[in-house]
């Protein structure tokens, strides 16, 4: 399952990501990891989830962060919920096609491996492709 926070920078999505974060915190049995594209966050958060900075592993495109996210789930198969933050300056990619094909590739993990995803995107939602709408 994905579930995409799509609106204008600084409109609330890393205030409403950390409240994701906290709750589930409190409700899940497995494991949170949240990737950020700089550590800024992690302060404001419960111990339970584990902040990436993607800058330290220099995550700069879709293929680098799905084996990221692959490497981790083999590490760590308690993972219940990875949380994105910014996926855009993570990736440094603002391709839409390539985004969607992402978050496809994301839904179909995350259902065969038992993960939920939430991610984020700095962009007007009415900018929003067909494939975005869907896990808005």
């Amino acid at each position: 399952m994905v579930r995409l926070i799509m609106s204008g920078k600084g409109e609330g999505k890393t205030k409403q990501l950390l409240d994701m974060m906290n709750t589930a915190a409190e409700t899940e049995n497995g494991c949170m990891v949240c990737i950020e594209a700089s550590h800024s966050m992690g302060f404001s958060l419960r111990h339970q989830t584990r902040m990436i900075d993607a800058a330290e592993y220099q995550l700069g495109n879709f293929e680098a962060l799905r084996g990221f996210i692959c490497g981790l789930y083999a590490g760590n198969y308690d993972i219940s919920q990875i949380f994105i933050d910014n996926l855009c300056s993570i990736v440094k990619s603002e391709d839409t096609n390539l985004i969607d094909k992402f978050l496809v590739w994301m839904d179909g993990f995350g259902e065969a491996c038992g993960i939920k995803f939430v991610v984020t995107i700095s962009a007007d939602p009415e900018s929003a492709t067909d494939v975005m709408r869907k896990f808005l």
